[in-house]
C-alpha cells in the first residue's frame, strides 16, 4: 500500500487541505473508489476506510491481480466534515457538482479539477453516494445511462437491486457522469446511512465491492454469496412526496413490501400535535428509500418505492 496526497490546497484560515489516496498493486489503472465528497457523508468515508483494511490484507497475501492498480480515496471534503456542514464550508457549493473542474475557477472547481486529474483513466470507478435528502436506503447500486457502461455489470456487485437512471442536466457536472465521459465504467453504491454509521449496511457494501472486484478479476477474495441482482430502470420506481410540513414519523421500514393505499408515514402539527397528513403509497412494491429526519417540509421526497 502507498499513501499519497492526490491534491493540496492552502488556506489562509486552516491547515492545508490534503486529499489523500491509498494505492494498492501496480500497473494498469483498474479501479478507483471514492468516498465522502460531502461533509456529512460519514458512512461513505467509513466504508472506504474498511476497504483500505480489506485491500491491505489482500495485498499482503498476494491476492491482487498482476498489472493492476486500485485507488481508494476515503474523504475529499473533510474541511466541511470537521465543522458539520454538508457542502464546502466557505461558499456552500457542492464539489460533486463541479466536475470535471477548472484549475483557474472557484475553490471547489479547482478541487474537482485536481482530484479528477488523478481519477481519470481507470477502467472502473465506484462512488459511495448519498441522497440529497436525509434518509436511509436499501443498499443498491446505480448507474447513469450514458450508453457507455453495460448495466449487466451491476450484477457483479451481488446487491439486491441495480438501478439505471437517465442523466438529467444537473448530472453533467457530477463525478459519475464525467467518469463515463472519459470512458470509465462508473457506478454509485448506496450504503444505507449518510451522517451516521450503519455497520451492517457497511458490511454489505464492503462485501459487494469485494464481490465486484473478484468477479472482474481485479482481486481474489472470498465473500458471502450475494443476491441475483434485479436490474431496473428508474422509471420503474415511484417517488412519494409529503403534502404538508411538520413533525415526521415513518410507519414503515426499508425493504418492506407494501400494498397500494398502505400508510407509510404521518405528519403532525408541531404546535398542537394534531395529525395533518397521512402519507399513503399510490403503488404496490418495495420501499427502498425512507426519509429520516424529525421535521419535514412540504413537497419533500419522503419515500421511494420499487414498483
Amino acid at each position: 500500500m502507498k499513501k499519497k496526497v492526490l491534491f493540496s490546497l492552502k488556506s489562509p484560515y486552516r491547515e492545508q487541505l490534503d486529499i489523500v489516496g491509498f494505492k494498492f498493486g501496480h500497473g494498469k489503472k483498474s479501479l478507483a473508489i471514492v468516498g465522502a465528497m460531502r461533509g456529512n457523508e460519514v458512512q461513505q468515508m467509513y466504508v472506504c476506510s474498511r476497504m483500505v483494511q480489506e485491500l491491505k490484507k489482500l495485498e499482503s497475501k498476494g491476492r491482487i491481480a498482476e498489472d493492476t492498480e486500485i485507488l481508494v480515496v476515503p474523504c475529499v471534503n473533510y474541511y466541511s466534515m470537521n465543522i458539520g456542514k454538508r457542502f464546502w464550508a466557505m461558499d456552500n457549493t457542492d464539489i460533486n457538482r463541479m466536475f470535471p473542474g477548472y484549475n483557474l475557477g472557484e475553490t471547489t472547481q479547482r478541487i474537482a479539477d485536481g482530484l479528477f486529474s488523478k481519477l481519470r483513466g481507470y477502467e472502473y470507478g465506484i462512488q459511495l453516494a448519498s441522497f440529497y435528502q436525509p434518509g436511509i436506503f436499501l443498499p443498491h447500486v446505480k448507474m447513469m445511462n450514458t450508453s457507455f457502461t453495460d448495466p449487466d455489470i451491476m450484477k457483479d456487485f451481488g446487491l439486491e437491486y441495480g438501478i439505471v437512471r437517465r442523466p438529467r442536466p444537473y448530472d453533467t457536472t457530477t463525478l459519475n457522469y464525467n467518469w463515463q465521459v472519459w470512458e470509465t465504467k462508473a457506478f454509485s453504491v448506496y450504503a444505507n446511512a449518510t451522517d451516521e454509521i450503519d455497520v451492517k449496511a457497511a458490511d454489505e457494501a464492503v462485501n459487494a465491492i469485494l464481490r465486484f472486484m473478484s468477479n472482474r478479476g481485479i482481486v481474489k477474495a472470498k465473500t458471502p454469496p450475494g443476491y441475483v441482482t434485479v436490474i431496473l430502470n428508474e422509471s420503474e420506481t415511484k417517488q412519494i412526496q409529503s403534502e404538508s410540513a411538520g413533525i415526521f414519523f415513518s410507519k414503515t421500514d426499508i425493504g418492506k413490501n407494501v400494498e397500494r393505499g398502505d400508510v407509510l408515514g404521518e405528519i403532525l402539527d408541531p404546535f398542537d400535535g394534531e395529525l395533518i397528513s397521512e402519507i399513503r403509497t399510490p403503488v404496490s412494491g418495495t420501499v427502498y428509500f425512507a426519509y429520516h429526519s424529525p421535521l419535514i417540509n412540504a413537497k419533500t421526497v419522503c419515500f421511494k418505492i420499487i414498483k
